[in-house]
């Protein structure tokens, strides 16, 4: 791939463009292939170490790989690469009817989380939600949820799930919980079917509106003089409660 100022503003522009998403590192890659991403290109310094990863931890996704990995100049996939990874790609956002996953009447949560602070927290956040089977992940505030450093936390598992940013919740038939340290304790059989799961952010937590609107408000039981969990660790212990009463 010779054209370098031509490859240097596709990424560029990619990385902003709301229909696209740029994957950096293999796991990315790999799930976005696996969940049924379109792909419009990866490049990487060396196709060799790239397809040897392919064939030890994905083999059905090597023959792509083998295929349509691009091989550029270390240099110029330097120039690409803000984070020191393998492999770049650039792939479409798949489109997420957001009235349509609220309407739904899938029995899977939806996560919620309100102004999110920390794009790798909200990465973690989607890969525990699509690891527990959840119906979609949504965010409100100002980071976007498809931003390379939140797919980098997510491995790539955006694809296996609706994700999505919104201005606000609107009205829905679905409950919504919130959890807050102020709540009952959770319990196994404590979310109801289809719950919206409202978690606020790291520092300030769920703000006052949400809140009100909530059905019901949820803590998480913890040790005296532990103030707080992290946004996906929290999300994860909800998540796990569920599919355990899911089970019995």
């Amino acid at each position: 791939m010779s054209d370098a100022g031509g490859l240097i503003e596709r990424f560029h522009q990619a990385r902003s463009d709301p229909g696209r998403a740029v994957l950096e590192g293999f796991h990315p890659l790999k799930h976005a292939l696996r969940f049924g991403a379109r792909v419009e290109l990866a490049v990487a310094p060396r196709a060799a170490p790239v397809v040897a990863l392919a064939e030890r931890l994905a083999p059905d996704l090597g023959p792509w790989l083998a295929r349509y990995l691009a091989v550029v100049e270390p240099a110029l996939f330097e120039r690409l690469a803000p984070a020191p990874v393998d492999v770049l790609a650039i792939a479409g956002r798949p489109a997420v009817e957001v009235r349509a996953l609220l309407d739904g009447r899938d029995p899977a949560p939806v996560i919620l989380l309100e102004s999110p602070s920390h794009l790798g927290n909200l990465g973690a956040v989607v890969r525990v939600a699509a690891a527990a089977g959840a119906s979609g992940v949504l965010t409100t505030g100002r980071l976007d949820p498809w931003h390379p450093m939140a797919l980098r936390g997510a491995a790539g598992l955006h694809y296996a799930l609706p994700v999505a940013r919104l201005a606000e919740l609107p009205a829905t038939a679905r409950p919504l919980i919130a959890l807050d340290p102020a709540g009952a304790p959770l319990r196994l059989g404590s979310l109801p079917a289809g719950a919206i799961l409202a978690f606020g952010s790291e520092r300030r937590g769920l703000g006052p509106e949400l809140r009100a609107r909530a059905g019901q408000c949820l803590a998480l039981p913890m040790r005296p003089g532990v103030s707080s969990l992290n946004l996906a660790t929290a999300v994860a212990i909800v998540l796990y409660a569920w599919r355990l009463a899911q089970s019995d």
